[in-house]
């Protein structure tokens, strides 16, 4: 009997914990640093709701019509082989996601475990801090070390299974999420350079705007919902049909648009107050706010806070990254979900290894100029992903059809759409042309057709 969610508060928990992991605290920060700040955070939000939030909507609605893993509801719906072909690459983007997200995750548990004993304490410059990290890359026991424990957790809850694993997990872990950010931002704004931080956060400047900064933002919000990647359309599977979609995703879109920006005020608000580069890149988590943290009132508890929030935001959306191969094998294959999810973990980690040592001992081998990590995370994020929302989006909008798709979108709406028509037109546009177009040319773009 296929798995299902106890109520839809657990779907609502899990799909929450799956979008606001790591994109959200992690890379939403750098990225809009690094992109100029407000005209980024504006087109993330539209983006999020113009395109990311219908498709999220898609890739759930074929999920509970296939209630299958995301490759057989795929060729269920399209009645065509070539479309389970489609949904398995989905899988296989999460699979590959699985496996460098466990790396960065990784990292915040090492730096978890070293602020609980003091092993941060002594960082007092940015030099310093720097080197600290540097060394601990170039450790390759400390980096397989950290990668191996991280999987090893993360295994640990999606062997225990959909409600009593990923549903009960995620009940725990994401209202601390929220509580220890909200802690954060709140101390962010009490810091003596907190308005710079926020009109860095939120000033909108049109010459900001640039094809890299569309690109990314596009980018950032498929990447924060968790779609095209299977995990929604797998979560879908497990969702009872009397729940409303509408209500459950925008619900989840809200929660990821906050998260993401309380994690910008937090961090920026505190990086201004100390003169610090707001661009500081990926390494920003780990080299800078160790120090910033550090030197303030309370800065041990405060550490031990945020690498507490930022480990529990990875572990979410790395079992929710996993779970569509592991659904997958247990449909298509018949697997038992013990043996699917040892399988799992133990791919993902051996997939993570290359990523994992790319910036250490095999920092100086190159693909195409990149090192591993950044070929296979820049791969994923800008490329494979939204292609599977585009997917999902012309499954759903012109081979299924609108109509029917439209079918799912009302149940548990009541007269909603009967009273407000607009918002049906509006993501029957969205759904059917708008987002599929907007997706085809930003990739169009990336491929440098124009």
């Amino acid at each position: 009997m296929r798995e299902t969610w106890k109520s839809k508060i657990g779907f609502i928990w899990a799909a929450i914990g799956s979008a606001v992991g790591l994109g959200s605290i992690w890379r939403f920060p750098y990225v809009a640093g690094q992109n100029g700040g407000g005209a980024f955070v504006l087109l993330f939000i539209i983006f999020l709701l113009a395109v990311s939030l219908p498709t999220l909507m898609t890739e759930i609605i074929i999920g509970r019509k296939g209630q299958l893993d995301p490759s057989g509801a795929f060729r269920k719906l399209g009645k065509r082989a070539i479309w389970g072909k489609v949904g398995y690459g989905t899988v296989l983007t999460g699979f590959l996601v699985s496996s460098f997200y466990s790396v960065i995750c990784g990292w915040t548990l090492g730096y978890l475990i070293q602020s609980f004993w003091g092993g941060l304490s002594h960082l007092q410059t940015m030099g310093e801090s720097k080197a600290h990290f540097d060394l601990l890359l170039q450790s390759p026991y400390w980096a397989m070390g950290t990668h191996l424990g991280f999987m090893a957790i993360a295994t640990t809850i999606l062997y225990v299974g959909v409600q009593k694993g990923i549903e009960t997990g995620n009940k725990i872990f994401v209202p601390m999420l929220f509580f220890i950010l909200l802690i954060l931002a709140i101390k962010g704004l009490t810091m003596p350079s907190a308005k710079e931080g926020l009109s860095f956060l939120f000033s909108f400047k049109f010459k900001d705007i640039t094809s890299e900064v569309v690109l990314m933002a596009l980018g950032q919000a498929f990447f924060g919902l968790s779609i095209g990647q299977g995990t929604m359309v797998t979560y879908g599977s497990y969702l009872k049909g009397r729940e409303s979609i509408p209500y459950l995703t925008l619900f989840v879109a809200l929660a990821v648009i906050l998260v993401s920006l309380l994690a910008g005020i937090a961090i920026f608000t505190t990086i201004f107050s100390v003169g610090a580069e707001p661009s500081g890149g990926p390494d920003l988590l780990f080299q800078t706010l160790p120090i910033v943290l550090g030197g303030l009132p309370g800065g041990y508890f405060l550490t031990i806070l945020f690498f507490s929030l930022i480990f529990l935001a990875g572990l979410t959306s790395q079992i929710s990254a996993m779970e569509p191969l592991i659904a997958y094998w247990i449909d298509e294959k018949k697997w038992v979900r013990g043996k699917a999810v040892i399988f799992c973990g133990l791919g993902s980690f051996l997939l993570g290894i290359p990523s994992a040592l790319s910036f250490g001992i095999w920092q100086k081998y190159r693909i195409g100029g990149e090192t591993f990590f950044a070929l296979i995370s820049n791969l994923s994020i800008n490329v494979l992903i939204p292609l599977g929302g585009l997917a999902a989006l012309v499954l759903a909008g012109w081979f299924v059809g609108t109509k029917e798709t439209f079918l799912h979108l009302r149940i548990g709406t009541g007269y909603f759409y009967a009273k407000n028509p607009i918002v049906e037109k509006i993501l029957h546009t969205s759904i059917k042309y708008l987002s599929p177009i907007l997706i085809l040319l930003i990739l169009l773009h990336l491929l440098k057709a124009f």
